[in-house]
């Protein structure tokens, strides 16, 4: 029953059904959140032991490190390696931080902007300085943006990844522009990864700013949904082939794979940035916890260790990423109100309803009782051009809860389209 086709006659029997719907779920006082991609209780239950393995008699010298000491500004050599397997880098190109990629992220920025990189002036002086920013994107990484005064541009995304022709011109003819923020694998919201080709000519940008850099954050590197997982090629790699090593800095953290609150993050580039980043560093803090390195290197062991560990996740989110699909298929599809990408891996579930309604969409649940992320996060300056784009969180609700929550988000959906359509 493809709403687009239906007279308007039947688009008011529709509503008045939907409607009697919608009232229902109202009255049941429901609380139910899909809001951000928070770990559930069961998932966190499941890295509880890791806080077993360090205790008064546990030895605290790894890799010939004290642990319990001053010193090693960019983390013990276990958790390095640990990560550059993750990332198809070398050790000597990660430095190991505190649990919150997003810092280091928010740092980058910081010295690129006070510090300057390639010997070129420090951002802040070069004046007017942008970002180039794939759409819908992760709402934090056009938060740090927007923190530091620079001017973003959206950059669609396609099933590939972002437009790389948009990327490529605009990065050869504009001397201003300074980045592109990028979620690789299992992007943030869409759960696209991107193509081998994709991965390719972001290798072979040839960026008109000497101090461009490529913000690579593999926050889903290792989080698969199904089990044919996606690929990501290596960038680094690529990069190395094309002469183009200072391009990436790449990201990389446990805060969705142990404890969001008690992590490992990590960042990895070339020697020539690392040099940079480190100075700065090195100002900032004589150490991160290198305790909490420990405690994870124990736990996990290595990168094989790391990946076995995800099936246990996997086996928890599954189930929670098939129940969104299959109501969105089941009770969506056939009205061509909204469509969605169907991702193997990742924190979310992106939908575009019909334009001009996704703010409808998100008032109407927020009524009913389900906290969806806010319509327009998705987007630079919180603006979403064509008020489309919805991203569901599946992972913190149980599967029971995601029902009841995706049968009120269908119902919202085909209400605000069918109000917009008889308007």
């Amino acid at each position: 029953m493809n709403y687009l086709q239906m007279s308007k006659e039947e688009l008011l029997s529709e509503k008045n059904v939907l409607e009697a719907k919608y009232s229902e779920y109202k009255g049941e006082g429901l609380c139910l959140n899909m809001a951000r991609g928070k770990p559930s209780a069961e998932q966190l239950a499941v890295s509880k032991p890791m806080l077993d393995v360090v205790n008064s008699d546990t030895e605290c010298t790894v890799d010939g490190i004290d642990c319990l000491n001053y010193g090693v500004l960019d983390g013990i050599p276990s958790v390095k390696k640990m990560f550059a397997d993750i990332l198809d880098v070398t050790p000597d190109e990660v430095f190991v931080g505190g649990n919150s990629s997003l810092n280091l992220m928010f740092d980058t920025i910081s010295c690129f902007m006070t510090t300057g990189i390639s010997g070129c002036e420090p951002w802040i002086k070069q004046g007017g300085v942008k970002f180039l920013c794939p759409v819908p994107g992760y709402d934090r990484h056009f938060g740090i943006t927007e923190y530091y005064g620079i001017e973003m541009i959206n950059v669609p995304m396609t099933s590939e990844g972002p437009d790389m022709d948009m990327v490529e011109k605009l990065v050869s003819e504009d001397e201003k522009i300074k980045g592109i923020w990028c979620v690789p694998k299992y992007s943030n919201p869409t759960g696209v990864t991107f193509s081998d080709e994709t991965v390719r000519r972001f290798a072979r940008l040839k960026p008109a700013a000497p101090d461009f850099r490529i913000m690579w954050d593999n926050a889903y590197a290792i989080h698969d949904v199904t089990d044919n997982g996606d690929k990501l090629l290596s960038l680094m790699d690529e990069c190395k082939k094309n002469g183009n090593e200072d391009l990436p800095i790449m990201f990389a953290s446990t805060s969705k794979i142990t404890f969001p609150g008690a992590g490992v993050a990590v960042f990895a580039c070339s020697e020539n940035n690392m040099k940079v980043l480190k100075k700065r560093y090195n100002f900032q803090t004589i150490g991160f916890d290198k305790i909490n390195m420990l405690r994870h290197a124990l736990y996990l062991k290595d990168s094989n260790g790391l990946i076995e560990y995800m099936k246990k996740h996997k086996a928890m989110l599954a189930p929670k990423f098939e129940c969104v699909l299959s109501y969105l298929d089941s009770e969506v599809k056939d009205t061509g109100t909204a469509k969605w990408e169907t991702p193997n891996g990742g924190y979310f579930v992106s939908v575009d309803v019909m334009d001009g309604t996704a703010k409808e969409v998100v008032r109407l649940c927020s009524e009913a009782g389900v906290v969806l992320t806010g319509a327009g996060a998705t987007y630079p300056y919180g603006k979403d051009p064509k008020d489309s784009n919805i991203r569901i969180a599946p992972s913190f609700p149980s599967v029971e809860e995601l029902e009841k929550a995706m049968q009120i988000f269908c119902v919202c959906v085909k209400l605000a389209a069918v109000n917009k359509l008889i308007a």
